[in-house]
């Protein structure tokens, strides 16, 4: 199946992306398990967490079957090509820059840049990025992401990441956000696979309610 269309099928059903900033090689398959077993299926992983290159590699190396595994932060499209190499199916970034988008889809894999504006939606999507990462997320209000939703593809996925929590999902239930992806309400450096796990069921109970869930 193309990556594309693996992460539409992972996310639709539960459209969480569990951001690990801070994840170390040594815990990373134990942290990641954690999620995965919650019902969230898509994991990113920062390039500015220790070795994140190496969490990378033995979270696919355990996981790709059962989930994708994505680098986050992504800058340059030399980091492009070595998540890749890591095994990352997903590139994520804070911010459009045409040369990590295309990279990225010339080596067959997600695009997901941060946006904040239509310009940088537009930009992002003529470059060939597949998910548009709304951030950060505590700036943008209902009304207005119901502006850009309204001349934005409405095919394309719409995930608000920035301070997103539990309890705020709710208010974003019937919306043009198709998901979320959430970091530090989820998963803060230090904490052990349990801590992670009971977030993360936590989170999934909250996107149940809400109805975003799709089975």
């Amino acid at each position: 199946m193309a990556r594309p269309l693996r992460f539409d099928e992972l996310f639709r059903t539960m459209p969480l992306i569990a951001i690990l900033r801070g994840v170390t090689p040594a815990e990373s398959e134990d942290i990641v398990g954690a999620i995965i077993e919650s019902g969230i299926r898509i994991i990113e992983i920062p390039l500015n967490s220790p070795e994140p290159f190496a969490s990378i590699k033995k979270a696919v190396r355990r996981f790709s079957v059962e989930a994708m595994i994505g680098a986050g932060t992504v800058l340059n499209p030399e980091d492009v090509e070595r998540a890749a190499e890591a095994g990352a199916e997903i590139i994520v970034s804070p911010n459009v820059d045409d040369a990590v988008v295309r990279k990225s889809k010339a080596l067959d894999l997600v695009s997901v840049p941060g946006v904040m504006t239509p310009s940088e939606a537009f930009a992002a999507l003529a470059a060939g990025a597949d998910v548009l990462k709304f951030f950060p997320g505590e700036l943008l209000v209902l009304s207005v992401i119901r502006a850009y939703a309204a001349v934005l593809p409405k095919h394309v996925p719409k995930v608000l990441v920035g301070g997103v929590t539990a309890e705020s999902i709710r208010a974003f239930a019937n919306s043009p956000v198709s998901g979320f992806g959430i970091g530090s309400s989820l998963y803060k450096p230090g904490m052990s696979a349990s801590e992670v796990s009971e977030r993360s069921r936590i989170f999934v109970e909250a996107m149940r309610l809400a109805g975003f869930e799709k089975t």
